[in-house]
């Protein structure tokens, strides 16, 4: 580069530099009196500190959304991608290759491009668990998060079941007992902890063990790892069974009411809580006459039509007996 060129250039350069600074130095002053500007971080607005005038507004905040008071607490905090989550053998905080053989762009692989990313994701499943401890976790959470999504249950339930299961293979209690049997009895007891209770049946529906399996673990699990259960509450049955069937938010309250005066009149003491719920459902139905049969009761419940039978006729002598006279 020649003498003359580098002159040019030179100046082309002081001249872009003096525009920014200038540029810059606009930007700190208040367009109308020349004050200086601030940031309000709180209302998303930069203001001029003399007479008020908002300058720009809706910005975005740049800023972490979480807030710490000390600097232990910053680094505690501080962190990068997704939050971690125990509903994930690794946490969270491992790569995955998505399945959609697209690039950046939504474009189709090629042939040759497909073959080498699935051979990456095959060797990226193969690096994500490094010994039998973490298959077992993957398979064991993967089969939580199925039956909880087919039985509805919420994301802290699952927390909790996979919490549990954490604990169950830390303190080595799979021995001579399934995935599937510790996973499922792990679901049962997260959600009865949870107040959102699911009834044996309906979790051995979309289990792969048997109920009898899953009894034994769950009190095996209860026992082993020192979990406080409190017995399932027929109340909190109800609203599930009342919106499967479509009924109205009075025929809750009574159905609410009837279980309250049973529970005086000491009806659940060995009584099902399920076929308590059920029962109040229907006996509330008839009560506020709603149309619904003993049969539609049941599908709903999971309990036969028996049980609702003997169970109404319990609560509404309970009811009779609790009211004044």
């Amino acid at each position: 580069m020649s003498d003359s060129n580098i002159r040019t250039y030179t100046r082309e350069r002081e001249a872009e530099e003096e525009e920014t600074a200038t540029r810059s130095e606009e930007q700190e002053q208040c367009p109308e009196c020349g004050g200086r500007l601030v940031s309000d971080t709180e209302h998303a607005e930069t203001v001029c500190e003399d007479c008020g005038l908002v300058v720009e507004e809706d910005e975005i905040d740049r800023g972490p959304e979480w807030r710490a008071f000390d600097a232990a607490e910053k680094d505690e905090k501080s962190r990068v991608g997704a939050p971690t989550t125990n509903m994930m053998h690794d946490q969270g905080l491992s790569t995955n290759i998505g399945w959609q053989d697209k690039d950046a762009y939504g474009k189709a692989l090629s042939s040759r491009q497909r073959q080498k990313m699935q051979r990456l994701r095959t060797w990226n499943e193969r690096f994500r668990t490094r010994d039998s401890k973490e298959r077992n976790l993957k398979q064991a959470l993967g089969e939580i998060d199925r039956m909880a999504s087919a039985l509805g249950l919420p994301e802290n339930v699952r927390e909790t079941a996979s919490v549990i299961y954490r604990r169950a293979l830390e303190e080595d209690l799979l021995p001579g007992r399934s995935i599937e049997g510790v996973a499922t009895a792990s679901l049962y007891a997260a959600a009865r902890q949870a107040g959102t209770p699911r009834s044996l049946d309906e979790i051995s529906a979309v289990s792969r063990v048997d109920k009898m399996e899953l009894t034994r673990t769950y009190r095996y699990i209860i026992r082993e790892l020192g979990l406080e259960v409190q017995p399932a509450d027929p109340e909190s049955y109800v609203p599930r069974f009342v919106s499967d069937l479509d009924l109205s938010d009075e025929t809750e309250r009574m159905a609410r009411e009837l279980l309250e005066s049973a529970r005086k009149a000491g009806v659940h003491s060995g009584k099902s809580p399920v076929g308590l719920a059920a029962a109040g459902v229907y006996a509330a139905a008839l009560l506020t006459n709603e149309k619904v049969t003993q049969n539609e009761v049941s599908e709903v419940a999971s309990i036969s039509e028996v049980t609702i039978r003997n169970r109404y006729k319990e609560l509404l002598e309970a009811s009779d007996t609790a009211a004044p006279a």
